[in-house]
């Protein structure tokens, strides 16, 4: 059952940060870990649990996967797209998170470039 899955990964912090930066841009894992500050390892064991649940998809370019939300899903479940378009904006973590993504792409960063991003 889809709702299901779905349900059970919107319960974890991690997956809502990505969830949330990834409603706003396509990023790649190591996007996603310079802008989360999270590792390779722990980024990927999210991603595949949201793709699992069909909330974001992957598309590869060369080397790189890069992923963005799932538009059919937020379709599906309406709700879900309630909460990234109205809620998330409202956490504190979220809200710091997007302005890193801002800085990032900012600096030019991508995959390609490997651009770092410090935490002022």
């Amino acid at each position: 059952m889809v709702i299901v899955e779905v349900l059970k990964a919107l319960a974890d912090e991690t997956r809502i940060r990505i969830l949330n930066v990834l409603y706003k841009e396509t990023l790649c894992v190591c996007d996603l870990e310079e802008i989360l500050k999270l590792n390779q390892s722990n980024a990927s064991r999210h991603l595949t649990k949201l793709k699992n649940a069909k909330l974001i998809t992957g598309t590869k370019q060369a080397q790189w996967v890069y992923y963005r939300v799932n538009e059919k899903i937020l379709e599906e479940y309406s709700f879900v797209n309630e909460l990234l378009k109205k809620e998330l904006d409202k956490i504190p973590q979220c809200q710091k998170d997007v302005a890193r993504l801002k800085k990032y792409k900012e600096r030019g960063g991508s995959c390609e470039k490997n651009v770092r991003i410090d935490d002022n």
